[in-house]
């Protein structure tokens, strides 16, 4: 068995979310992909699908398998490129989408970075609050901030996304400074209308806390929510990768220090892993090694 395809059949079919989409996908025979899907199933000694006459679905072992198989992928089509792209320069436009926050605090500049090293790429950057759809907006990539990423998505983790609880220090001085959680129920709290911001967690462990306040002022965009809290409207839950200089400046002063907010993962999400232009993989790599690490940059 080629095992190497088999994998792409395994991922190929949980990405379309059929054995026979995927086998359109695929240029194969239905029979075909079943065979391999049998063969990487034997070769694991695990049953990886749930078969029924309407859908597919992951069993424990095909959800702890996927995330090797992609990975086995993403090497082997790296060796790929790389072999192919050897003397090649990067060229074509490329569609990105991010939210505002992001995009404005710290993709732009990153973009424009990447373009200095490959001016032969021309960029696009779209902003938008919501997810938008790949294939029917036309975008090549998809910076989304997130822990709950559909399992169907191709995606890259490129690093991660920190909060805090922060308010204008003109607000704390006419307000108090919390001292508690419970606090927080005599403050205006500010919130992101895409978001609950009813229940987050302790930074040091996994205990759920309620920091419910008096919901005073929200909004879609956080950028207007960091622009409400420095002109002192209350308490805003608010990513490291935007407040940080204020922060250090002191136009915002951290809220309850010892409760943070779940970090989220920010993710560079694509549709295809097959036949990925040069220009696009490059900007992953560019991405991901710009704001991973242990640390984000923004937070060092």
């Amino acid at each position: 068995m080629d095992r190497l395809t088999a994998t792409r059949v395994f991922v190929t079919v949980v990405e379309q979310g059929s054995l026979t989409q995927a086998a359109d996908a695929l240029d194969m025979s239905t029979a075909m992909v079943s065979r391999y899907l049998a063969a990487l199933e034997t070769w694991l000694n695990a049953r990886l699908l749930h078969r029924t006459t309407r859908r597919i679905s992951l069993t424990d072992a095909g959800e702890s398998a996927l995330s090797s198989c992609r990975q086995l992928l993403d090497m082997a089509d790296d060796m790929q490129s790389l072999a192919g792209a050897a003397g090649r320069e990067p060229s074509g436009r490329l569609r990105v989408a991010s939210s505002p926050s992001f995009a404005e605090s710290q993709l732009a500049a990153a973009l424009v970075d990447f373009q200095h090293r490959h001016p032969k790429v021309a960029l696009s950057l779209i902003t938008a609050e919501r997810s938008v759809d790949l294939a029917a907006e036309r975008v090549d990539l998809a910076v989304r901030i997130t822990n709950t990423l559909e399992p169907t998505l191709i995606s890259r983790r490129i690093a991660t996304c920190r909060s805090v609880l922060c308010a204008a220090p003109d607000y704390l001085k006419v307000h108090g400074m919390p001292r508690r959680t419970a606090d927080l129920r005599k403050h205006f709290c500010l919130s992101h209308v895409l978001v609950s911001t009813a229940q987050f967690r302790l930074g040091a462990g996994s205990k759920a806390v309620d920091l419910t306040g008096v919901d005073m002022f929200s909004s879609n965009d956080t950028s207007v929510l960091r622009s409400a809290v420095l002109s002192g409207a209350g308490i805003g839950i608010l990513p490291t990768y935007l407040v940080g200089a204020d922060l250090r400046a002191g136009r915002l002063k951290r809220v309850l220090a010892s409760v943070e907010p779940e970090a989220l993962g920010v993710h560079a999400v694509f549709l295809s892993r097959q036949h990925l232009p040069l220009a696009l993989r490059l900007l992953i790599d560019f991405l991901a090694q710009r704001f991973g690490g242990r640390v984000a940059p923004w937070d060092a």
